[in-house]
């Protein structure tokens, strides 16, 4: 019993079933906001009928247990009062409804404008970035034409007492959850093909190179149990799946929304509740946002990993995104995370078409030897194997005792 509530007529208390890694919705996939949405729907229709509401429809009160979403704000509930409107109805269109329109009908990532602004998407701004055609789509002209019509008509008005005197009813409430609930499910975004949708399909590696990389990491994942492992630049998840076989939990990270999104979509067909796919950008990370920083932390800040595999993505964040080598592995160094990590030579095909096009004498610290002292002298390198191919390099290290 907690001792500042005795005596106080508490009559029980909820213990939360605690989350392996907290995500934020700036950080999910279409198909991951578009279940969040229908699960607060749900769970909206199901209060209704027992006299309740949920206050707000914020996407924030949703976390993920692998595929599967997980609502976590139990005093979102309230008692429903009648005559009065569903509240959280502008939050869910803001964080919900209108990212969701914006890459359904846009093809526009919804990404960075929910890491843009904590509030999401105003009405006002969603219906100007909708076209004159767009109107006549599904949803759009009453949650968002009219809706942002009669904000600005009504911005000086006690809505809420003017529908209360109305005769505002739960029906209503509940007739309006029905049709989001219709809408939400009839969106879709189909992911067209992107330079990495591609990738793991393709296979860059010969046979041999690929039988040697899996056994590497096989080996390596499989040592002990861990408990939180990272994949940064997972792709399709072929690694991730590997080292998640000796993990509790596994975070897979990849900045293309297309490659996580059908990598979500496998592992929701599957019942899979090891795995949370998210985007990201290791080059550009999900800083700390809202007030000072503090409501909503940078990854790491969530849990840091006892493993992190980073394979076939040292030369992205160092040459496509000018990262120097050095600081890259000072960021991971900072994990204190054993590590996996491929290092593709500047012999690689794919290493070599980054460098023509930045011209000669490019990224001189891109380099095998500079790379391995660099390593060496922030972890301990246990194992070093060269693929088949003799153009990749992987290496197995564990950090400082």
């Amino acid at each position: 019993m907690l001792p500042e509530l005795d005596g106080g007529g508490v009559a029980a208390v909820l213990r939360h079933e605690r989350i392996p890694f907290v995500s934020y919705p700036y950080e999910w996939t279409f198909g991951m906001l578009k279940a969040a949405a229908l699960l607060e729907l749900d769970l909206l229709l199901g209060a209704l009928d027992e006299g309740l509401v949920l206050k707000d429809a914020s996407p924030y009160n949703v976390q993920w247990r692998g595929s599967r979403p997980v609502f976590v704000d139990i005093g979102s509930f309230e008692r429903l009062r009648e005559g009065e409107p569903w509240a959280g109805y502008r939050q869910f269109c803001s964080l919900v409804l209108y990212p969701l329109l914006l890459q359904a009908y846009k093809g526009v990532p919804f990404q960075p404008w929910l890491r843009g602004s904590l509030d999401g998407i105003e009405p006002a701004e969603m219906r100007a970035l909708l076209g004159f055609r767009d109107r006549f789509r599904r949803g759009v002209l009453t949650n968002v034409v009219l809706h942002a019509r009669l904000e600005r008509r009504y911005a000086d008005r006690d809505v809420k007492t003017d529908l209360k005197k109305a005769g505002f009813s739960a029906e209503l409430i509940r007739a309006n959850a029905r049709k989001l609930r219709k809408l939400v499910e009839r969106l879709d975004w189909s992911p067209g093909p992107t330079a990495w949708s591609g990738y793991g399909q393709a296979n860059p590696y010969d046979e041999a190179d690929a039988a040697a990389k899996e056994a590497f990491v096989r080996e390596a994942s499989g040592a002990r149990r861990r408990r939180l492992v990272w994949d940064l630049g997972c792709n399709d998840g072929r690694y991730t799946r590997i080292a998640a076989q000796e993990a509790d939990y596994t975070v897979a990270v990849d900045a293309d929304p297309a490659v996580v999104e059908g990598l979500y979509r496998t592992l929701r067909d599957e019942g899979a509740e090891t795995i949370l796919p998210l985007v990201g950008n290791v080059a550009d990370p999900s800083p700390g946002l809202g007030w000072r920083g503090s409501e909503r932390t940078p990854l790491a800040e969530r849990g840091r990993p006892d493993l992190t595999l980073c394979l076939a993505l040292v030369h992205h964040v160092a040459l496509s995104s000018n990262v120097p080598v050095r600081a890259f592995l000072d960021w991971l160094a900072e994990l204190r995370t054993e590590l996996v990590i491929e290092l593709p030579t500047r012999g690689d095909p794919m290493v070599r078409r980054l460098l023509t096009r930045k011209g000669p004498g490019a990224n001189p610290d891109y380099d095998t030897e500079p790379f391995e002292r660099a390593l060496g002298e922030r972890w301990r390198v246990e194992r070093r194997e060269a693929l088949p191919s003799g153009t990749r390099i992987l290496y197995r290290a564990l950090p400082p005792a």
